[in-house]
C-alpha cells in the first residue's frame, strides 16, 4: 500500500462510521431536530410532538425517540434548572420489549427526582416504565406543567413529574438515540404535528427543524439521516446513506 492510500484510507475512516457499535461515551449514536420560530423564540409552558415507528427495530439493543425540552426560569436567557426528555423505547428488558421514559438532569449534571410513575417498570427504574406501544401507530408526546414540577404524558397519560423549577420551556428538540450497532438493520421514526403553548396560552408550530448529527470523532454513526418526507413531517432512520447533511434546515409548511 503506498503512503497516498495508507493517507486516504484514514482520512475515510475518520470521516465514516457505518459498521460495528458506536464509540461515543455512552455508546448510542444521536441525532437530533432542533425546532426553529419565526422571529424570536416565544415563551412556552408545554411543547408537543407525535411520534411513529414506522419501521421498528429488529435486534435486541435500545432505541431511544424523545421530546426534549429546558427548564428555564426568568425573562430573556433566564436561569437554566436542567433539561428533560420524553419518548418511546425499544427497551429488550422491558415487558414486550417496550416501554416509555421521562427523566432529565438539573444544571449541576445530576440526574433529576420526581415522583412515582402510576405506571410499573419491570427493571425498577424511576424514569423508565412499562408501556406498550405498536409500530406504525401515531402517539402524542407532551411535556407540561404538573402539580409540584415538569410532568410528560403519552396520549394523555401522565409518565411521572420531575422536581425542577422554571417557569418556561426552551431549546425544543426530538431526536433518536441509538445503542445498536451502525450497520444493523435499519429503522425509521416519523416526527409530526410539532406544536406549543405560550405562557399567554397561545397555540404556536415551529416553521422548520434544523438537523444535528453525532460526529464520528464523537462516537456517533455517519449512516443516519434526518429527511423531509413531503407532507410536513421528518423521518429519521438508520442504516442508510446519509442523504441530508447537518445544519441543514427543514421546513415543516
Amino acid at each position: 500500500m503506498s503512503w497516498l492510500q495508507r493517507v486516504l484510507g484514514a482520512t475515510r475512516s475518520l470521516g465514516e462510521r457505518t459498521s460495528g457499535l458506536p464509540a461515543s461515551s455512552n455508546g448510542a449514536s444521536s441525532f437530533h431536530l432542533a425546532w426553529r420560530w419565526e422571529g424570536r423564540p416565544p415563551e412556552l409552558v408545554e411543547v408537543s410532538a407525535t411520534v411513529t415507528v414506522v419501521d421498528p427495530p429488529t435486534v435486541d439493543r435500545l432505541y431511544f425517540w424523545a421530546l426534549q425540552a429546558s427548564f428555564v426560569e426568568g425573562p430573556g436567557p433566564g436561569r437554566r434548572h436542567g433539561g428533560g426528555h420524553a419518548g418511546l423505547q425499544w427497551h429488550p428488558r422491558h415487558p414486550g420489549g417496550t416501554a416509555v421514559n421521562w427523566g432529565g438532569y438539573g444544571a449541576d449534571g445530576r440526574e433529576l427526582g420526581g415522583s412515582i410513575s402510576p405506571l410499573p417498570s419491570a427493571l425498577g427504574n424511576p424514569n423508565t416504565r412499562d408501556l406498550f406501544w405498536e409500530p406504525g401507530r401515531p402517539y402524542r408526546l407532551a411535556i407540561h406543567r404538573g402539580i409540584e414540577g415538569w410532568a410528560a404524558s403519552v396520549d394523555g397519560l401522565v409518565v411521572r413529574e420531575l422536581h425542577v423549577g422554571g417557569d418556561r420551556l426552551a431549546d425544543i428538540l426530538v431526536w433518536s438515540e441509538v445503542f445498536a450497532r451502525c450497520d444493523d438493520p435499519s429503522s425509521v421514526v416519523r416526527w409530526s404535528e410539532l406544536s406549543a403553548t405560550t405562557v399567554d396560552g397561545r397555540v404556536v408550530r415551529p416553521v422548520a427543524v434544523v438537523t444535528r448529527y453525532q460526529s464520528v470523532p464523537d462516537g456517533g454513526c455517519s449512516n443516519t439521516s434526518s429527511d423531509p418526507d413531503g407532507t410536513g413531517a421528518v423521518v429519521q432512520r438508520t442504516g442508510v446513506a446519509r442523504t441530508t447533511g447537518p445544519a441543514t434546515v427543514i421546513p415543516l409548511g
